[in-house]
């Protein structure tokens, strides 16, 4: 017996010495949180995209403290949470200009070849891996639907086996772009006219056997664009946004349809 109330005693006074060494140590080691961090998370939209270009929502709202990071960085919180954000801090964080995610592909089933039958695992990193599945483009839609299925807002759907953006739905979050492993979802802004729906630096006749809706560096939208902002870059139309002046008339002219206008 009096070994148990012994070791009972022991425990106890050894909790009781820890307790107080803890109590201590957090004290000595205590660091002051600024409260408007936490105001700042509880707002944020909790996506944890990465769209601002910080660790998740919670390591944006301390860069917006800490490190004076600009307020209009948060895309999918939009207009309503930069009101919030600048009531917060007590300044005017200014505007935010809405992103969207364009996807750099026309090539749907009806016009891309095939150079397989796929039968494996129906994702597209799956298909990534397995000679980049079955369409004989390797730089397009691998049509499987992992940026539909990474997508929180419903912006995205399959149409004969290639992503379409629902751009009103769209808060260009970006989990989009990290799903697709070819790359060929982009966040852009969603004022621009129009975008080159094509990847393919392939020689035009080369990825005209693949697919009838890739660029085929024809320079049509060049000759045709009155501001001088269409090149051909390694057999592939680029625009420069900063001389577009928005008159389409490159998506117009496009032989193959693959200068897309964009959709709202």
């Amino acid at each position: 017996m009096n070994t148990i109330v012994f070791a009972v005693i022991s425990v106890t006074v050894i909790g009781v010495i820890c307790s107080f060494i803890l109590s201590i140590v957090s004290k000595l080691l205590y660091v002051k949180i600024d409260e408007r961090i936490t105001l700042l998370t509880n707002i944020m939209p909790g996506a944890n995209c990465g769209a601002c270009g910080y660790p998740g929502c919670s390591g944006y709202a301390s860069a917006l403290i800490e490190d004076n990071a600009k307020a209009n960085l948060c895309t999918p919180g939009g207009a309503s949470l930069l009101a919030k954000i600048s009531e917060i801090l007590g300044v005017d964080a200014g505007s935010i200009e809405k992103k969207t995610a364009v996807v750099l592909c026309s090539g749907d089933e009806n016009t891309r070849n095939k150079k397989m039958e796929y039968s494996g695992l129906l994702t597209c990193e799956a298909a990534k891996q397995h000679y980049s599945g079955q369409s004989a483009c390797a730089y397009g839609c691998l049509g499987y639907g992992d940026c539909e299925k990474a997508c929180s807002s419903g912006a995205i759907c399959m149409e004969d086996g290639l992503a379409k953006i629902i751009t009103a739905l769209c808060t260009g979050c970006g989990l989009c772009v990290k799903a697709c492993p070819n790359k060929i979802v982009s966040i852009e802004n969603a004022g621009i006219p129009v975008f080159v729906a094509c990847k393919n630096t392939e020689k035009g006749a080369v990825t005209r056997k693949k697919c009838g809706a890739g660029c085929i560096a024809c320079t049509k939208c060049v000759k045709e664009c009155p501001a001088g902002a269409v090149a051909i870059i390694n057999n592939l139309a680029v625009i420069d946004y900063a001389k577009c002046n928005g008159c389409q008339k490159c998506s117009e002219v496009c032989m193959t349809k693959c200068i897309l206008k964009m959709r709202n």
